[in-house]
């Protein structure tokens, strides 16, 4: 591998693969990505924000391993994927193996040799199968549920975690000898929010991968870049993405998109029925203001909690799911409810 990419020529390579940044703060990491690639066998192990591109840096990864990249880039939903199908998802199984089982499946990992498996969302991986995943990985061989015979295997493995994994493996719901095995190149990907520099390029290129159905959009108005400078953008780049693609749709004229464009898809993505629920929603907290009870901060630390309790009240849903109705990641969530005394009442 070649060493002497200067900045541009770097942000350049890993542009044409899919990952945008004019970013100086992601220039190590995109060093390490390149640096990882080279080296075929090495694990990694990414972290970051629902959002923040994790799978599109493992393709580019993917495509630049000389080794790898004629062969195929596997997906495992780590948070998809149930407690009771998860072995055979992975490892695959024997016709007869277990009720259902009416033909012999290869699995994920056989479908991934000599190629690279993206454990997506690996924190969410169930616990029962940590330390089978950990042999594989370490021994280079699987048994496939209800075979006798191990298979070996040739995978580069590339994991990634919406959430830190060190903390869960202190609260014993990730293996530390597993985190270990798939710590070996650490790269994070910081949340949007954090590499504001990010935003043109990335609206920019989202337009031009829509282009042919949509007008060119050749520029980002100062405005607008402004507007989003102050804004969380929980939901990162793929929250961005998003809404490109609605002002793209509702744009009627002009070449560039300014903050009259973002602002008319935020309204487009409301009905009429919802808007009248806001409206009736803030009168009642003006009311509660207007009678001398709660100050306008209070007020709205008022209505977040009962908003967070209503959610998490949801029977059957998770915090990941909340998080994503929400438009935010599970971190912010998480630090929401602990601030409205909510942490105990959720997983």
């Amino acid at each position: 591998m070649h060493n002497d990419l200067s900045a541009k020529e770097l942000r350049g390579l890993f542009c044409d693969l899919g990952f945008v940044s004019d970013c100086d703060q992601l220039l190590p990491l995109l060093q390490r990505a390149r640096k990882a690639a080279a080296i075929s066998d090495v694990t990694v192990l990414m972290e970051g924000e629902t959002g923040t591109g994790k799978q599109v840096l493992a393709q580019a990864i993917h495509k630049l391993d000389c080794k790898r990249r004629p062969f195929a880039f596997v997906t495992v939903h780590c948070s998809t994927i149930t407690e009771a199908l998860a072995e055979s998802e992975l490892f695959g199984h024997q016709r007869g193996a277990f009720s259902g089982a009416v033909d012999t499946r290869k699995g994920l990992f056989s479908a991934a040799h000599r190629g690279t498996l993206f454990l997506d969302d690996v924190n969410d991986l169930p616990l029962s199968l940590q330390p089978k995943l950990l042999d594989v990985l370490q021994r280079g061989i699987l048994r496939p549920v209800g075979s006798d015979s191990e298979v070996p295997v040739d995978v580069r493995v590339i994991a990634a975690a919406n959430r830190p994994l060190e903390p869960l493996v202190r609260e014993g719901r990730f293996r530390l000898d597993l985190y270990h095995r798939l710590n070996v190149v650490r790269l994070f990907l910081p949340p949007l929010r954090a590499r504001r520099a990010d935003l043109a390029a990335l609206m920019l290129a989202f337009a031009e991968r829509h282009r042919t159905l949509y007008a060119p959009i050749l520029g980002i108005e100062p405005d607008l870049l402004r507007f989003l400078e102050s804004q969380s953008l929980y939901g990162n780049v793929r929250e961005l993405e998003n809404a490109v693609q609605r002002m793209l749709f509702s744009k009627a004229e002009g070449s560039s998109l300014g903050l009259e464009d973002w602002m008319r898809q935020l309204s487009s993505d409301v009905s009429q029925d919802e808007v009248d629920a806001l409206e009736q929603s803030a009168n009642c907290v003006w009311q509660a203001i207007f009678s001398g009870e709660l100050g306008y901060d209070q007020a709205l630390q008022e209505l977040e909690r009962r908003v967070l309790k209503s959610a998490i009240a949801v029977p059957g849903w998770t915090r990941r799911k909340i998080a994503e109705r929400l438009h935010m990641s599970e971190r912010a969530l998480y630090y929401k409810m602990h601030a409205c005394g909510l942490t105990d009442r959720l997983r």
